[in-house]
């Protein structure tokens, strides 16, 4: 079986020529302070396919792992692990030994995502199935319910598994989990589902409604989504949900659309990409106070004090560089008033060498990054 077209080898070359550029001093693009690459503060020497930070600083993690069967000799399992912060280790799930019914499937992990407690852990999966003895396969995404010991979480005593469920997260209860459906193939739009594991599917109240992405507020049960109607037609229109009702409130009509939405660490702010060059950013208890950056479309993170972003400038699952962009003042904009775009100058940080992916920790003090080619994961002092 071939390798499922999940996954990106970057070439070295734009890397090499940038730690080159530094050295030889002949960029003058300005730069964080330096970062010692040979001493990380955690390092994982092993190809990482996804991570994600708990509550508390631990790291689930999953390698890339090939197994043998007696039809197949390149499926693919990931492993999942757990790292502590004195950097001891413990398997969760062995890869090889995860099956589902008799079908042979190989699936890589796509993300994980903590519940508040930081006991339980929702991996999304990424498959491919063999559907018969022609070879024929099947692609789907699901998700994966575990504990931090390792022990599969069953929902009302069935599967662990959700079907068809993206983007999935814990409600603050710890108990109900949130997630996407693809409603319009591939990945178009998307409808609104929760489950319980105590006692499976539950009604949604946005039953019927589509949406292009969603981001989910810290702490409370209530979303930013995009919305869009299930033909495609209209613009997208940014909505603040209240999950455990049917409560939605308009926020505003977008220009566009192309990714990215996220919501800040204090809840107050959400960005996203209008375009492909475009970033807005949008103060929540504000509405009218609002920021647009020429930065290029990107994976970013919000600085603690969400003075800044940090951004790849690359797409997800893909390499590039990290840089620091400080974001403007939110300005009242009136209504039908055309929104000024700032142009900021990036700060590249750990030598503008490029890294596959990356987050930062809750506590605001580390970064950790998962090196292209090898894939490796290191963890720095958050450049400043």
């Amino acid at each position: 079986m071939t390798r499922p077209c999940f996954s990106n080898r970057s070439h070295w070359l734009r890397p090499m020529c940038s730690l080159l550029c530094i050295l030889l001093g002949c960029c003058a693009v300005p730069s964080a302070l330096p970062q010692n690459l040979e001493k990380p503060i955690q390092s994982i020497d092993e190809e990482i396919t996804a991570f994600a930070y708990a509550p508390d600083g631990r790291i689930v993690y999953s390698v890339y792992r090939k197994m043998k069967t007696k039809v197949y000799d390149a499926l693919e399992h990931d492993d999942i692990w757990i790292q502590n912060a004195g950097g001891k280790r413990h398997r969760l799930l062995e890869g090889q030994k995860y099956t589902r019914g008799a079908q042979s499937f190989s699936y890589l992990i796509d993300s994980f995502r903590w519940s508040p407690n930081g006991h339980f852990i929702l991996a999304q999966l990424l498959t491919t199935t063999v559907l018969d003895d022609t070879g024929k396969t099947e692609d789907s995404f699901q998700t994966l319910l575990l504990d931090d010991s390792g022990k599969e979480i069953h929902i009302n005593k069935g599967d662990s598994v959700i079907s068809d469920a993206a983007n999935a997260s814990w409600l603050p209860d710890n108990a109900t989990i949130a997630y996407l459906s693809e409603s319009v193939k591939p990945r178009l739009l998307f409808s609104l589902k929760f489950t319980r594991p105590a006692v499976g599917a539950l009604p949604s109240f946005y039953e019927g409604r589509t949406f292009r992405d969603i981001a989910w507020l810290p702490g409370v049960n209530s979303a930013i989504a995009v919305e869009q109607d299930h033909n495609l037609t209209g613009p997208s229109r940014l909505q603040r949900l209240d999950l455990l009702s049917d409560n939605a409130k308009e926020l505003a009509t977008l220009e566009g659309y192309e990714g990215g939405a996220s919501v800040s660490p204090s809840g107050k702010k959400v960005a996203y990409f209008i375009d492909k060059e475009i970033l807005e950013i949008r103060d929540l208890t504000s509405l009218n106070r609002v920021a647009r950056l020429r930065v290029g479309l990107g994976v970013f993170r919000w600085s603690p004090d969400e003075s800044r972003i940090l951004l790849k400038r690359s797409l997800e699952k893909k390499s590039g560089d990290l840089v620091w962009v400080d974001l403007p003042p939110l300005a009242p904009i009136p209504a039908n008033h055309e929104i000024p775009i700032s142009q900021p100058t990036p700060i590249p940080i750990l030598h503008g060498l490029s890294f596959r992916d990356f987050a930062i920790s809750p506590d605001g003090r580390s970064l950790a990054v998962v090196i292209t080619g090898k894939r490796n994961l290191l963890v720095f002092p958050l450049p400043r």
